[in-house]
Parts: structure tokens; sequence; C-alpha cells
């Protein structure tokens, strides 16, 4: 399930955004990696201001790991 809208990347923005991450996370290192990723997704879920929505995509990223 993904939350679909007028502002949804691309795919050249999505790629973008994945190179974005994986040179943070290489910044931060190991020891801060966890540390990091819950710190941008609570920035990220109050951007979307919805928490059934931030859920929605728990949901989806918990598929397949």
């Amino acid at each position: 399930m993904s939350h679909q809208n007028a502002t949804a990347l691309t795919v050249p923005g999505l790629e973008q955004v994945y190179d974005q991450l994986a040179t943070a996370i290489d910044t931060v290192g190991p020891a801060k990696t966890e540390l990091f990723l819950v710190k941008l997704a609570l920035m990220n879920a109050n951007a979307l201001a919805d928490p059934a929505v931030f859920q929605a995509h728990i949901d989806a990223a918990l598929k397949d790991l």
C-alpha cells in the first residue's frame, strides 16, 4: 500500500532520494544508523501530518524484508 498524491516523486526523484539516504547512512556510520533513521522517520511523519498514512508506510515497508 502506498500513499499516492499529486506530489509523489518520479522514478528519478526516488533514485535521488535513495542516493541521498545511502550517502547519509554512510556518513553517520553503523553506530549511529539506527538513531539517524529513527530521527528521519519522525521528521517525515511530522511532515506527513497523518499518523494513518505513516502507519500505512510502516506496513508497506515491513513487507518482503
